[in-house]
């Protein structure tokens, strides 16, 4: 199916890695619907790609936390394409109080507050869940449906494990067991629907100078929405059930 018949939602997308994927996107003449919380911002951010020449694009308001919502972009998305063919889960949260920069590394377990769990959870991994469901319908009717879920290599449990790796002292624990378990739902589905045509992949954007990730983060804005995209629109052989940077993989 060629890119100008696709049509792909992506959640948070009005800023950083969520509108560097639509930008990607949009460049491969998809058409871009851009969630985002706030309806001015979203609309700027759709103007901002409109001026660039992507002219397939439009912007919703889309709490991903808001049930209500999930039901208006299913009811949106039916009316307006009829059919759902990337969706990316790229809206999250990052709450623990946590300084990567510390030498020492960072570890936050003991301290955590069930709330700040409850809440990075609940954006991170329940609502992806259940917004995945509502549109799962849609994606369906697509002759070939791609999900991608923005976890983290901070969701590897192999890494954490390893005395060796780069992310060894870097434990901010709710953040981390919501990309974990975010990993853990991409297995299940795409377990589920693997004698379909859709295909589901974990996403590890890189740390990329974001609001969340930081100044001194090593990689530029430009370069987040790259393994969104290359998950977006895998081909027919691509992988699924699988977990990656730009095409490398990475430990569960």
């Amino acid at each position: 199916m060629a890119s100008q018949d696709k049509v792909a939602f992506i959640t948070g997308a009005n800023k950083g890695i969520g509108l560097e994927t639509a930008r990607g996107l949009g460049r491969l003449g998809v058409a871009v619907v851009i969630g985002s919380r706030n309806e001015a911002n979203g609309r700027e951010a759709a103007d901002a790609l409109r001026a660039e020449g992507i002219e397939k694009v439009e912007a919703v308001r889309f709490d991903v936390t808001r049930p209500e919502d999930h039901q208006e972009i299913a009811r949106h998305l039916k009316e307006r394409y009829g059919k759902l063919d990337i969706l990316v889960n790229n809206a999250g949260v990052a709450l623990d109080e946590a300084n990567f920069g510390d030498p020492n590394g960072v570890n936050t377990t003991s301290t955590v507050s069930s709330d700040i769990l409850r809440r990075t959870f609940e954006t991170n991994f329940f609502a992806v869940v259940a917004l995945t469901q509502t549109l799962l319908p849609l994606i369906r009717k697509s002759p070939a449906g791609r999900i991608v879920n923005l976890s983290s290599i901070l969701g590897s449990l192999a890494l954490h494990s390893d005395p060796q790796s780069p992310i060894y002292g870097m434990k901010a624990f709710a953040y981390d067991a919501s990309k974990t378990a975010l990993n853990a739902f991409t297995v299940h589905l795409a377990h589920e629907l693997k004698g379909t045509a859709i295909k589901v992949n974990s996403a590890h954007p890189g740390w990329v100078k974001t609001d969340m990730g930081g100044s001194a983060a090593p990689m530029e804005l430009s370069e987040g929405g790259k393994t969104s995209v290359l998950l977006a629109t895998l081909p027919d052989n691509g992988p699924t059930g699988g977990f990656s940077h730009v095409g490398e993989p990475l430990p569960w």
